[in-house]
């Protein structure tokens, strides 16, 4: 099983974006040498005139669908070659941290997947934040991407910072080395999109800072 088998995997989704990292910074690198990570983008380009959150979630579902598709034909494939593989949930474990136990943003950076914007999402120089990523880690080497050290959005830039209803952007440039507590006041984020779980079972997607965005428009 080589990397190969992957790429023509991906080449049935030549929209997909994906490379691969080493783990070496994260507590799974003790069992898994790498991880492949890829972002599937939004079907629908939506706009601050044309968005709403029930577009948004759309966006977010329809996108998850793709994302389950493609991690099942990477299951089989690897299970077919007797890999070793793990796939870390998405979602964060505890409501006090609000850190998943592998960062997907984390690892798409050191793949070469794009930056982290003033929003505090991962920024797709094709698709800017419109996109939901996944990440599967294997007990292989492969080929690694250029990790991403700094920041593309323009300093001038407010798009998103001025579209947050909840002012949680503080209008900082990430790079490597930048803490999420200087870039967004994630709490504050978490607390208000988690005002919408008794009315409709889950938190508010709020996606206005992603949709902000001229990346990927």
């Amino acid at each position: 099983m080589g990397e190969k088998n992957i790429c023509d995997i991906f080449s049935e989704y030549p929209e997909v974006i994906y490379g691969f990292t080493d783990i070496a910074y994260s507590e799974y690198a003790s069992a898994y040498k790498s991880a492949l990570v890829f972002a599937v983008p939004h079907g629908e380009l939506l706009t601050i005139e044309t968005y709403s959150e029930e577009k948004f979630e759309k966006c977010i579902q329809d996108a998850q669908k793709v994302v389950e598709i493609i991690l099942i034909q990477l299951k089989d494939m690897l299970d077919e070659h007797k890999i070793k593989y793990y796939i870390p949930p998405l979602a964060q474990n505890n409501e006090v941290e609000l850190t998943a136990p592998f960062s997907f943003k984390y690892a798409a950076i050191n793949a070469g997947l794009g930056w982290i914007g003033k929003n505090d999402v991962l920024i797709t120089t094709k698709y800017g934040p419109r996109v939901r990523l996944s990440a599967i880690l294997i007990n292989e080497y492969f080929v690694y991407g250029e990790k991403v050290l700094t920041s593309n959005c323009p300093d001038t830039c407010r798009k998103c910072v001025d579209a947050c209803p909840h002012k949680a952007l503080y209008d900082a440039q990430w790079n490597i080395h930048a803490r999420r507590s200087t870039i967004i006041d994630y709490r504050l984020c978490n607390e208000k999109r988690s005002l919408s779980i008794k009315t409709h079972g889950r938190k508010n997607a709020c996606g206005l800072c992603m949709v902000a965005c001229p990346f990927g428009t």
